[in-house]
């Protein structure tokens, strides 16, 4: 997900626009609370109350948040204003694409979402997120420590894949077998394609979005996406109940356009947007009659 060049400064002025429309609607929002007093009625209250300075009244007022103007936006929020701001690169995918994700987050969030790879757009999503929980899996380690360096906050893990591109026509028929069409927990599967090393936590967490942005898969030598994409689509489907949105990113290369169709299935296809696809992946464990691919 590392951005390979530089977007145009037109795409970064509309992201900014973008945090600056939720800035907005959270003030408005929050200005017209029914559980928070009219400002005409607050000033008479405390001009009744001669023993209070003023000062002390705002500044209680402010402390117990009862004053539209002591609204604040989320730190997360604040922070990736602040960082898209002040940086002249930005997030690999185009506005299109990101809108594509932006949408499905802003119905579910604060939600569970769980991101293949760590780039420039990763506090982006992390505040598009905020109250819920984003967790970002990275093949690079030293990449983890220089974002972790300039963006403490962020939640990665590093993961290691023992695949490679030019091993995707294999890895395809294994994954036609059926032990790859039965539905279980990753940790647990007898499909090669799973991926089994992540931290325990990210296989018992009940993930709402899935975005598949990583590893690399570019040249014949990388890691390539087949063992996310089908791990990920593994995920959706292992879910107790509801549905898990999925979204793989550069489906115009060969492993991320069939790995994405033949795992997540073009029946679950919901949207391609450029570069961009968005499945929507029911819960196997409800219904276990279900066909692996409708």
């Amino acid at each position: 997900m590392k951005s390979k060049t530089h977007l145009s400064v037109n795409l970064k002025l509309i992201l900014l626009c973008f945090f600056f429309l939720i800035l907005l609607l959270l003030i408005v929002t929050s200005s017209f609370s029914p559980s928070q007093p009219p400002i005409a009625e607050t000033r008479l209250s405390n001009s009744t109350k001669p023993t209070q300075e003023p000062q002390s009244t705002a500044s209680s007022a402010c402390s117990s948040h009862l004053t539209p103007s002591c609204s604040k936006i989320p730190t997360s929020l604040a922070n990736a204003l602040i960082h898209y701001a002040t940086t002249n690169i930005t997030p690999q995918q185009t506005l299109k694409e990101i809108s594509v994700s932006a949408r499905v987050l802003a119905k579910k969030s604060p939600c569970n979402f769980l991101v293949f790879g760590l780039g420039h757009d990763s506090l982006m999503w992390t505040g598009l997120n905020h109250g819920g929980r984003t967790v970002f899996l990275e093949e690079d380690e030293s990449w983890i420590g220089q974002i972790q360096q300039r963006l403490p906050t962020l939640e990665s893990y590093h993961v290691v894949y023992d695949t490679k591109v030019h091993q995707a026509d294999e890895l395809m028929k294994l994954g036609m077998h059926e032990e790859c069409k039965a539905v279980s927990d990753p940790r647990f599967s007898k499909c090669q394609l799973s991926l089994k090393g992540f931290p325990n936590d990210i296989y018992d967490i009940e993930w709402d979005l899935i975005m598949v942005d990583a590893p690399t898969g570019y040249h014949d030598d990388a890691p390539g996406r087949m063992s996310a994409i089908y791990t990920a689509g593994l995920m959706a489907r292992n879910k107790e109940e509801g549905e898990t949105d999925v979204f793989v990113h550069d489906v115009d290369r060969v492993v991320e356009d069939k790995f994405s169709k033949a795992f997540l299935c073009e029946g679950y296809l919901r949207e391609q947007e450029g570069r961009i696809r968005h499945f929507n992946i029911p819960s196997y464990r409800a219904r276990l009659d279900r066909p692996f691919c409708p």
